[in-house]
This record gives structure tokens, C-alpha cells and sequence, in this order.
């Protein structure tokens, strides 16, 4: 298929810069793919589509401020840095994989493969600091693929406390922000689902930033289970596809984690005739990786998965999906069209637009049932 077929208009005043006042308020748009019925409600009304027989999955990954802002070491050109992922260094980790302490130099040293934007070149061997003390230090050590660095982080303190200190929630490029203590303290609290446990995003799965409490335990009064498997969001989430042809477009691998408690928590769901409904794709790729190694069942596994779900794909696991509206042209659009159809999706987009929802992250969200 061609990339321009998920291509739809949308006026940039209805990008989402921050979220609604209250979370669990968001509208919703209920997409039935059976009869093409289109309803407008709010997300509190989900529990009226989901039954005892139901489960939903969630993703419980946690987002983490991992966008630096410092200087080079040698001169005051500014310098930002991505944290995407750890690498694996074993030189970097003490014997239970956490950040180890190297003795010489009174220090702690980890090792990152990051994204870097600067006005300068990037070379190996430079330097960057950040805080207010300089107290970080960040050395590009060797240019990666997808310009990507793997990084050197090397402090005095543990590099959690810095990053919760000086580090900056990484919200999407479209998401405009002036740097300021409010928008951070907002975007750290609500840039992050109310069950985040498994630090390791940069950015979030945002079809959970709707739900609150009450809206699960409403759920649960009606005897609808929850279950979580973790996959750490990476930047490839916002990269656009730029191939003519769908099909030549390479997704990032991302790691995942389903546990044996969500695996027969999914498969019990299955034999008893009920729905498995993925909160965001990250759910939808997670499951779907597992299924497409162990044919078509959900089994207890960790890895990477860099699935690219497009039309006409046939799902061994998602029965539903709360999503968020997504980019012109994204291989998020693309996987939802892949669910409920593309002419399906694009008409219900165009809906979307003339309602006046509000899109992408901090938006409001779709129901696909």
C-alpha cells in the first residue's frame, strides 16, 4: 500500500498541547466495526462496552525524564540529550544489571545509546555537561545507526537522582514547551499512566493516560479483569514513514516483558469466550510479537519486538482497542486501519476532525470495538 492512502487533513489548533483539567474526562469516540455505528461519549463510559468475560491490557511502562539539556564541556554551544535505551555493557553494570560504581574515580558510569541535537557536529570524544554544577558528564563514544550515540554517563551520584532532579519529560516534538518548572511539573504527573511501575519509556503508551481510579474500579464492580505486560516506548514511536510503500518502512525494536500471571490471565480470557481489549498499541504489538513466535498463543516471554502492523493484517490476539488519534501518515494510523479498516478509520477521522476532537497525546481517544 502506499504511504499518501493514510494521509487526512488536520488543522494544527486541534493537536493536543496539554491535557484536559481533570484526567478520566477525555471525550471518546466509539467505533463499532461490525455495523460502522460511530458514538460520541468519554472515556468514563467504557465500562459500558466491557463485560465480566472481557480483560483488559494494560502496558505499565514507566516514562522517565530522560531529556537533558546542558552545554559542551568546551565551550557554551548548547546540547541536547535523548536517553533512549541502556545499552548492554557489562563493563557499565554491577552483578545484578544496575549502574555500577567505578572505584577509581569516586564515580558512577552507565552506558546509553542516546539521541544528540546540537548546532555543532557530533564526534566521538565530546563531552557534555549538565546541572547546575556540571555534575554529569556525557561522552559520545561511537556513532550508531538510525543517528543514534552510544554514550558514557559518568557522575558523582547515582544517575536516577540527577534525572529527577534536572532531567525534563520527554513529551513529542509536538507537544510545545518553554522549559518552564510548571509545564515540567505538570507534564512529570500527567505524561504518565496512574499504574506506570517499569521505568524504561521516553514516551508514553497515551491511551492510558485517560483512565483514573474510579473508572477502574467501576470496571472491576462489573467483573472486568486487568492484566499488564511492560514495553519500553521508544522515540521510533513518532518517526515518520517516509517510503512510498508501506511495506518498506523498518520499525525500532523496543523491549517487552509478558509475565506468566498475563499470559493466563490473556488465555483464560480466550476459553472463556471473552474479548481481550489492548489499552494502545504498545499493548497490540506486545501481544501480538508473543503470538506471532509461538503460533498464535500468548506465552510468558521478554525480548524486542519491532512488528509493523499495517493492512491487511489478521490479529491473533487484540479483539479491541482504546487508542488515541494518531498522525497523518503514522504507522500508528496504519496499524488501527490494519483493525477496523482503512476507509473505516479515515471517515471516522474526518468525523473527528468537524466534532473538534482533540488529537495525539494529550488528546482525546478512539474505542474500537
Amino acid at each position: 500500500m502506499k504511504t499518501r492512502q493514510f494521509w487526512y487533513p488536520l488543522p494544527t489548533r486541534l493537536i493536543a498541547q496539554q491535557p484536559v483539567d481533570v484526567r478520566g474526562t477525555e471525550r471518546m469516540m466509539v467505533l463499532h466495526r461490525d455495523t460502522c455505528v460511530l458514538e460520541h461519549r468519554h472515556i468514563a463510559d467504557i465500562v459500558e462496552y466491557l463485560d465480566s468475560k472481557d480483560l483488559l491490557v494494560v502496558n505499565d511502562t514507566k516514562v522517565f525524564p530522560a531529556r537533558l539539556l546542558g552545554t559542551w564541556s568546551d565551550s557554551p554551544g548548547a546540547v541536547e540529550v535523548l536517553m533512549v535505551s541502556p545499552a548492554t555493557d557489562a563493563d557499565s553494570l554491577d552483578a545484578e544489571g544496575g549502574q555500577r560504581r567505578i572505584e577509581d574515580s569516586a564515580s558512577y558510569q552507565v552506558t546509553w545509546s542516546c539521541m544528540i541535537g546540537s548546532g555543532r557536529p557530533s564526534r566521538e570524544g565530546q563531552v557534555a555537561v549538565f546541572g547546575p554544577n556540571r555534575e554529569l558528564a556525557v561522552e559520545l563514544v561511537q556513532k550508531l545507526d538510525g543517528g543514534m550515540w552510544l554514550c558514557t554517563f559518568r557522575s558523582a551520584r547515582l544517575l536516577a537522582e540527577l534525572l529527577d532532579e534536572f532531567g525534563h519529560t520527554p513529551v513529542p516534538p509536538y507537544v510545545h514547551r518553554d522549559g518552564t518548572p510548571e509545564e515540567e511539573a505538570l507534564d512529570r504527573e500527567r505524561y504518565q499512566t496512574i499504574y506506570a511501575r517499569e521505568t524504561g519509556s521516553v514516551a508514553a503508551p497515551t491511551a492510558g493516560l485517560h483512565f483514573t481510579s474510579e473508572i477502574f474500579a467501576a470496571l472491576e464492580a462489573k467483573g472486568v479483569k486487568r492484566t499488564a505486560v511492560t514495553l519500553h516506548v521508544g522515540p521510533g514511536t513518532f518517526r515518520p514513514v517516509k517510503c512510498v510503500e508501506i511495506e518498506d518502512h523498518h520499525m525500532d525494536y523496543e523491549a517487552y516483558t509478558v509475565t506468566q500471571e498475563a499470559a493466563d490471565a490473556i488465555n483464560a480470557c480466550k476459553a472463556r469466550g471473552g474479548r481481550v481489549v489492548c489499552v494502545g498499541s504498545t499493548s497490540v504489538r506486545t501481544l501480538e510479537t508473543v503470538a506471532a513466535a509461538n503460533g498464535g498463543k500468548v506465552v510468558a516471554a521478554h525480548g524486542a519486538s519491532n512488528i509493523f502492523i499495517y493492512p491487511p493484517y489478521k490479529f491473533a490476539v487484540t479483539d479491541a482497542m482504546l487508542t488515541n488519534f494518531h498522525l497523518p501518515q503514522s504507522t500508528l494510523l496504519m496499524m488501527v486501519s490494519a483493525l477496523a479498516g482503512r476507509e473505516r478509520i479515515l471517515s471516522a477521522y474526518a468525523l473527528a476532525v468537524r466534532a473538534e476532537y482533540r488529537f495525539f497525546s494529550y488528546g482525546d481517544c478512539m474505542l474500537i470495538v
